[in-house]
């Protein structure tokens, strides 16, 4: 192996990502055409934060693999390629190296489950579909197969189909935990769509009475979030918030503006309507505050909690972290942001929100509600990767007991902000569109543009991070709203937790 390659690799395992980039490019300079190489260094430079020049790291990697691949006919490392490029949400590279892959040979079953995947994922429902066909036949008796392909017809409008082919899967006595979990998941939600609401809720609990045996879900910890939530409560006040209130921060170091609420609660549209505006930019579901707090967490030497190391500060350490936010920023996005209006929008950023008001003090916040039930519904019908706080949503109570956590963090923290903020309506823009999104661009200083009305045709096609990322390409619908009382009779069990929200922010009818 290249001495270089072993010292790239090494400084990997000691999460030394500025080191491993030096060495990887060092044997890449001795080797330009190793697709390994390429690969190390990509990755590498993503774990960094150079998102652009990494991913053009790894797509150049694919097209070395693939021409290895033309060949051998052996396509793993190529579909392997492709796989890191899903992972760093480069769709449109992943797809380059899958269609090749596939043409190349036509009978890995692996090969069209990732095209499926890649188009599902880019809104691509037709071939999605057709690539998800060819993978059963394939492998015409994989349940897992069967549920991906259930979900493709759904999301394509054979609603029908899919629950034939859901109910015929769970027939089966030897599936896996995974697998049982996902039919049931997938079949509540196509039932809810063909209005069999009576039969949702029990698929939705068998789903949530599997769910805590899943090893993605065993490696979470539950109580990460509502504990720290409950210190934010506690140790958050005005004079934290306030303290760097009247400072004049550096031009380089301008506040973003940060769309937050709750899960469900129409952030995705309300970005992709945003993005439309030629002078936002949109960071979607990024680690940019993730980041920022592990960095202050290094400053701080892991001492204190987050409110503690936040006191701790002085003010150089808060230009520091705005410098360190726009130095990610910048990594992950190049050029793209321009002197454009930086829009952060990562939904469960709401519980970083006293970090965001003391380091950000003159940004500006959309907080996004909507009706507590129509939320809770749509989260526990939602199927999401497992995260510290998505593991809340997996049962009924703990969906609406996440809910009223984070809510009650919000009505703590909202009359001791010292930024600016709206709270914007999901219903409002669903009945008033126009109206609605006009006080959003007054807000934000920015004129009303026509084109925001076409919002959806701007997400048609393009990778979006949510799991709306399907509904949010299509013309807006109100089927969404007030679908809680379809279920009217699953609320009373839950009723505590959501009550004391449903009245403050007026929707008790």
């Amino acid at each position: 192996m290249n001495p270089f390659m072993q010292l790239g690799q090494a400084a990997v395992q000691n999460k030394d990502f500025g080191s491993a980039v030096e060495w990887f490019a060092k044997a890449a300079a001795d080797n330009p055409k190793d697709p390994q190489i390429k690969a190390c260094l990509g990755q590498s430079l993503c774990w960094l934060g150079k998102k652009n020049e990494g991913l053009a790291h790894l797509r150049q990697s694919g097209q070395l693999l693939l021409k290895k691949a033309r060949k051998s006919r052996d396509i793993g490392l190529a579909l392997d390629l492709a796989d890191q490029l899903q992972y760093w949400s480069d769709f449109p590279g992943s797809l380059e190296v899958c269609r090749q892959a596939v043409q190349i040979n036509p009978g890995a079953v692996r090969g069209y489950q990732l095209l499926a995947l890649t188009h599902s994922r880019l809104n691509q429902k037709k071939s999605a579909l057709a690539a998800g066909r060819q993978a059963l036949k394939l492998v015409p008796n994989s349940a897992m197969l069967a549920i991906l392909l259930a979900t493709l017809e759904a999301a394509d409008g054979l609603n029908l189909e899919a629950k034939q082919r859901l109910e015929k899967v769970l027939q089966n006595p030897l599936l896996t935990i995974e697998e049982q979990f996902r039919a049931h998941k997938e079949l509540a939600r196509i039932l809810d769509k063909l209005g069999d609401y009576d039969q949702v809720f029990a698929h939705l609990h068998a789903a949530a009475e599997i769910a805590p045996r899943l090893p993605e879900v065993k490696r979470q910890d539950p109580d990460l979030v509502p504990n720290m939530l409950a210190s934010h409560r506690r140790e958050f006040d005005r004079e934290l918030l306030g303290r760097w209130s009247n400072t004049c921060f550096p031009d380089d170091q301008p506040a973003p503006v940060f769309l937050l609420g709750f899960m469900r609660t129409g952030t995705t549209l309300t970005q992709e309507v945003l993005a439309a505006h030629p002078n936002i930019f949109v960071a979607d579901e990024t680690d940019l505050i993730a980041s920022v707090v592990k960095e202050l967490n290094r400053l701080s030497n892991g001492q204190g909690s987050l409110a503690e190391q936040l006191r701790q500060l002085d003010l150089a350490g808060v230009l520091h972290l705005r410098r360190f936010y726009w130095h990610r920023a910048r990594a992950l996005f190049g050029e793209k942001i321009g002197k454009r209006l930086l829009l952060d929008k990562t939904t469960m950023n709401t519980i970083d929100l006293g970090l965001i008001n003391c380091l950000f003090p003159d940004a500006k916040l959309v907080f996004l509600l909507r009706d507590p039930r129509d939320v809770c519904l749509s989260c526990f019908m939602q199927t999401m990767t497992p995260t510290p706080s998505t593991v809340q949503l997996l049962s009924w109570d703990g969906t609406a007991r996440f809910y009223a956590q984070v809510m009650d963090w919000w009505l703590t923290v909202k009359p001791q902000l010292t930024m600016d903020f709206i709270e914007f309506r999901y219903e409002d823009a669903v009945f008033d569109f126009e109206q609605a999104f006009r006080k959003v661009f007054d807000f934000l200083n920015l004129r009303w543009d026509p084109a925001v009305t076409e919002f959806h045709k701007h997400a048609a096609g393009k990778y979006i991070a949510s799991p709306s990322f399907n509904q949010v390409a299509q013309p807006l619908y109100s089927s969404s709203v007030g679908r809680w009382r379809r279920y009217q009779s699953q609320y009373p069990v839950v009723a505590d937790y959501l009550q004391a929200f449903i009245g403050e922010f007026g929707y008790e009818n």
